[in-house]
């Protein structure tokens, strides 16, 4: 019996997120003797989708119509669920992105299907079958027992190493019977950024917020994280007061991130701003404030003028790259 994994693209290639789903998916299997299929939707090449195999997928079930071209939430899950039947799964995966918050909570509903969402940890039996999630805005964890006959689990970001488990993958296309009427929304326009890591992907985030004073101090935060082949972030009232877009803003009400090593500048650690960030492995604050709150989860920490600390770590990483 094969264990799905819903594998994510973006512009035609996987995402690092669904090679961590993939790779959960495999370790899973080799404790249950199953196997992993990975479905994937919207345009792919043979030479992509063979990648699944390299994580322990043996069949790919690629739905490469054109209609499949953009993201369709109601679409995309009729076509998972026709999988999901025709395989006769019991388990399927998703990463807990933006595409995997949308589809599992819909799949689960549709197939009567307990889910587990924003999952840390393997199983830690499968009879009955337990998973760790954490709650409470990541200050503490639960095991969630699933009863349902079907499963689905959502793996968080980070949460899981990428393994190579190379296995030949048996690619195999799929053209589901979709209703129309799940494609009366129509996307008319895609604005993409280029030459930037997407923040939710990214292993290592340089964060500033209302301590660098205004907009026109932000190239220090923009050099560091160069530097470090980082992605930039920044708190709530620094994206409020319009120095930084929103889709930068990390926190309870902006995008919640675990990546690698997270560093923040300026940030004083308001709870809603830990809610977002406290997931990440390792957390440097570079504060002048001894007193700010960050400084109690931090791993490493800095008090300091940014303005001098700042210039100073990121000429100490150019040296350190340089002679490498």
């Amino acid at each position: 019996m094969p264990i799905l994994v819903y594998a994510e693209t973006w512009d035609g290639k996987f995402k690092k997120p669904s090679f961590e789903a993939m790779t959960y998916a495999f370790e899973l299997a080799k404790s249950t003797n199953d196997t992993v299929t990975a479905i994937v939707i919207g345009p792919a090449t043979d030479d992509e989708l063979k990648r699944a195999g390299e994580y322990g997928c043996t069949k790919v079930l690629h739905a490469g119509d054109g209609k499949y071209g953009s993201f369709n939430p109601s679409a995309f899950t009729a076509v998972i669920a026709d999988c999901v039947t025709s395989e006769n799964a019991k388990t399927i995966i998703f990463s807990q992105t933006y595409s995997g918050k949308s589809l599992a909570p819909r799949l689960a509903a549709r197939l009567k299907a307990g889910l587990v969402s924003g999952a840390i940890a393997l199983p830690s039996t499968t009879s009955p079958f337990v998973v760790r999630k954490k709650c409470f805005s990541s200050k503490g964890f639960t095991d969630v027992e699933v009863s349902s006959d079907i499963k689905i689990i959502s793996v968080f970001p980070n949460a899981h190493h990428i393994a190579a488990n190379n296995v030949s993958a048996n690619i195999q296309a799929v053209n589901p019977v979709i209703a129309e009427s799940l494609f009366n929304t129509k996307v008319n326009e895609v604005k993409k950024t280029s030459g930037k890591i997407a923040l939710t992907e990214a292993e290592i985030v340089v964060s500033g917020g209302r301590g660098l004073k205004g907009p026109e101090n932000w190239g220090m935060v923009e050099e560091l994280a160069d530097a470090l082949g980082a992605a930039t972030a920044c708190s709530k009232p620094v994206a409020d007061m319009g120095w930084r877009p929103h889709h930068e803003h990390v926190g309870q009400t902006g995008i919640t991130i675990s990546p690698n090593l997270y560093i923040a500048i300026g940030i004083s650690g308001a709870i809603q701003h830990l809610a977002g960030v406290s997931s990440s492995k390792v957390i440097v604050v570079i504060n002048a404030d001894k007193e700010a709150p960050f400084f109690k989860i931090a791993d490493y920490g800095i008090i300091g003028d940014a303005f001098q600390v700042v210039p100073k770590l990121t000429e100490a990483v150019k040296q350190l790259k340089s002679s490498h």
